[in-house]
């Protein structure tokens, strides 16, 4: 075990109320804690990935309802219909957010409330996505063999700090967005010769580590633009040539993104369907929507966009659609300069949000 490992698994459980070395913040006054129950008929994941919160809370960002009332962000979004919290986590990023001890206050916080957690191991100490995959600094030397083992042991060490603060994520993503592999160079697909070999087998030492501590936890794997059916064959027929293991094919969509823009949202949804359901004959693996988002300040078409895709992909044949996330509605006031939130400029949230109430 790495030392990266060690730090991680004597994380002791008062620690997480330190956060990231700053103070967590308490619910506003007044707030309400009584969560909204995940029942039998709620299955489906109506999820937001909050990882900002803490971050945003210390800079003394507030939350209101529709009515100006002040609310814990985790209390409005559960009252809004999600049942479901994503959380990113980074190895050893600057500053700390989202680093272990972080991701374990916000998940302890949205277990409370009754809410179900997907983990994205991002496997960087920053920012992961398919134009960035950077291992993080203390793996930058390995070869690939201690790689797959510091892998493996950082993954079953976050597992680990968080069972110990009795939490189990019902899912964890090994890797975000990862369209070329993952940890750049050793995982990456295309400047391997196009073999998926090394990215399949990180991809299943996360499993494994997974499962190590909890079996129950389903593993995805996350690919960016849902609607492009020709990536995703590529990317799955190159892991299950290769033997990767692996329960869910995760995806991103953002209509905007597209060359069509946020317009193009109704063919963009129709085509992330089609290509959901072949993934679903292709590989007999679930699909769900990890992540997506339309600009603020359109929030009708937003809860358009929402809507139609969230009843999509409920409608995919035997409970195989397994939910939608946003990221990151809580946003506001172009927090670090993301405008693909549902949260106006005062705090409150949008009509986008109306979507999940259901």
């Amino acid at each position: 075990m790495n030392n990266v490992s060690k730090l991680l698994m004597l994380i002791p459980l008062g620690i997480i109320a330190l956060g990231c070395s700053k103070s967590t913040p308490t619910p506003a006054q007044g707030t309400t804690t009584t969560p909204t129950p995940v029942t039998s008929s709620s299955l489906f994941a109506k999820g937001a990935d909050v990882s900002w919160l803490t971050q945003m809370e210390a800079s003394n960002l507030k939350f209101y309802d529709s009515t100006g009332a002040q609310k814990d962000c985790m209390v409005l979004v559960n009252s809004l219909g999600i049942n479901s919290i994503r959380i990113r986590a980074w190895v050893n990023p600057s500053g700390g957010w989202n680093n272990t001890s972080d991701v374990v206050v916000k998940a302890m916080r949205a277990k409370a409330l009754g809410m179900r957690i997907l983990l994205d191991l991002h496997y960087s100490d920053t920012w992961a996505d398919p134009g960035h995959q950077n291992k993080p600094a203390a793996w930058a030397n390995l070869n690939f063999t201690d790689l797959q083992t510091a892998l493996y042991n950082y993954t079953k060490g976050v597992m680990d700090t968080l069972k110990l603060n009795g939490v189990i994520p019902n899912w964890v993503q090994v890797g975000n967005e990862t369209n070329d592999g993952m940890c750049w160079p050793d995982g990456r697909i295309s400047t391997n010769g196009n073999s998926f070999t090394n990215f399949a087998a990180l991809v299943t030492q996360g499993y494994n580590a997974v499962k190590a501590v909890s079996n129950t936890s389903e593993v995805i794997v996350h690919v960016s633009n849902g609607y492009d059916n020709s990536l995703f064959r590529w990317m799955f027929d190159g892991l299950k040539a290769s033997g990767a293991k692996y329960d869910i094919i995760g995806m991103s969509l953002y209509p905007s993104f597209t060359n069509g823009g946020s317009a193009s949202w109704p063919s963009v949804n129709s085509q992330c369907l089609t290509n959901m359901n072949d993934m679903i004959s292709r590989y007999n693996k679930s699909v769900m929507v990890v992540e997506m988002g339309m600009p603020v300040n359109v929030p009708a078409a937003a809860k358009s966009f929402l809507a139609d895709l969230i009843a999509k992909t409920k409608l995919i044949a035997n409970g195989n659609g397994l939910g939608v996330f946003y990221w990151e509605p809580e946003c506001y006031n172009n927090w670090q300069g993301y405008g693909l939130g549902a949260f106006d400029n005062t705090g409150k949230p949008t009509a986008a949000m109306n979507a999940f109430i259901k």
